[in-house]
């Protein structure tokens, strides 16, 4: 067994299935801080009942995927100590800023506002809700500078064989940054809207005695999914140029490419230094999935007078699309983390000088380890979405008002 393709293995698994976990809370957040932002400023209670319910399913996601972050940053510190010790003064640095003012400030903001509801003044609840979403997306935009700096490693020097961060500003104008954030949070609006409009769809195929109420959510979803679907592709194809400068290799061949590897031969010594053919495999299926998903824009014409829902088979479309989404990102991280191999840092360190020194037995016992628990966390976190979208939006159990106190105590009679 080679331990390195193990620790490989176990990366790729366990960011992978917490990826799937932050692209639906980015992109519910976003659709929250709009349904409870409309409520307040109309005072119409189906918004209130809209937050509520999808609250509810965004809180169950977001408790479980705090569960998988926690493995995958294991997995880090067992796997990947020679990433650590050569880039960590750089590479730390966005990490430690997600960890301290977004984290910590997301969860803060999030617990306020779930046990905000009818103890808070209304402004106050809906600020909280807004907290909790610019922070999350603080959190998304750190981790991408992060992992833009292994794609396109800027503003350091290196010190006795260790990089040490030179210029904070390089990190932010990374070329392989802004275009890539853009992206994921498109593709996280695209997963939001793609999940709305396939539970309400499924509401009113049912036809639920909630009907009114999942017909507006799903034309909240269907034009989010549409809009976030053009954006997803604009942001996709213009990485296409940046990231081709910095990656040469990334996207084929090239005298750029030719040389680079040339160099790189030169100072690390013979090896296969182009990505694995899985990266662009992985590439062509996310962008053929791209131009499926753009079909979402022929329904929203459907909308007028119902037609969507009085034909039936469009409500079946929106559901048996909802994985879609969710396979592209995979399939766009894929492209983007195998397409930088067989570098940890491009062009900098290699992986294989950034695996920890342990036993291959080892490696594959925790490899599988994880693997299972992360297995366990995403099927609980859906089988619990499922159930909860099943009940409908009748009474959530999030922001359900107090009952009233009752008095046990007889009342003393009043003497004259």
């Amino acid at each position: 067994m080679d331990t390195l393709l193990l620790a490989r293995l176990q990366f790729a698994t366990t960011t992978s299935i917490h990826f799937l976990f932050v692209v639906v809370t980015l992109g519910l957040v976003t659709l929250l801080v709009g349904m409870q932002t409309a409520g307040f400023l109309t005072g119409d209670p189906k918004w209130e009942r809209l937050t509520r319910f999808w609250g509810q399913l965004y809180v169950i996601n977001y408790v479980l995927g705090i569960a998988s972050g926690i493995v995958m940053e294991f997995q880090f510190g067992l796997n990947w100590s020679g990433l650590s010790r050569y880039v960590g003064n750089v590479f730390g640095a966005p990490l430690a800023i997600e960890t301290l003012l977004a984290f910590f400030l997301e969860s803060t903001f999030l617990g306020m506002w779930i046990f905000g509801w009818h103890r808070l003044r209304r402004g106050v609840h809906l600020a909280l809700l807004w907290g909790v979403a610019i922070t999350a997306y603080a959190s998304a935009f750190w981790i991408m500078v992060a992992n833009s700096w292994l794609q396109n490693p800027v503003g350091y020097e290196l010190r006795d064989g260790v990089a040490h961060l030179t210029d904070f500003g390089a990190l932010l104008t990374n070329p392989t940054l802004g275009m890539a954030f853009g992206h994921v949070l498109a593709a996280s609006l695209l997963t939001g809207g793609m999940l709305m409009a396939a539970v309400s769809a499924w509401h009113l195929i049912r036809r639920t005695p909630d009907f009114a109420l999942f017909r507006s959510s799903l034309r909240i979803g269907l034009v989010v999914a549409a809009l976030a679907v053009s954006a997803v592709q604009g942001f996709g194809f213009a990485q296409f140029g940046p990231v081709g400068q910095v990656q040469p290799t990334k996207f084929g061949g090239g005298p750029g490419r030719d040389a680079l590897v040339a160099e790189w031969t030169t100072r690390f010594g013979p090896g296969d230094w182009t990505p694995p053919v899985l990266s662009n495999v992985g590439l062509g299926f996310m962008i053929l999935i791209g131009f499926t998903l753009g079909a979402v824009w022929l329904l929203l014409p459907l909308l007028w007078r119902d037609a969507v829902i009085r034909l039936r088979f469009p409500l079946w479309l929106i559901l048996f699309a909802l994985p879609l989404p969710f396979v592209a990102v995979i399939l766009g991280w894929i492209a983007r983390e195998v397409g930088r191999q067989p570098w940890a840092a491009y062009g900098l360190l290699p992986t294989s000088r950034a695996v920890s020194d342990v036993d291959a037995g080892l490696m594959l016992a925790s490899l599988v380890g994880f693997g299972l628990l992360l297995g366990t966390l995403a099927v609980t976190n859906w089988v619990l979405l499922a159930r909860h979208a099943a009940r409908g939006a009748h009474d959530p159990a999030l922001g359900r008002p107090p009952a009233p106190e009752s008095d046990d105590h007889p009342r003393q009679p009043v003497l004259a």
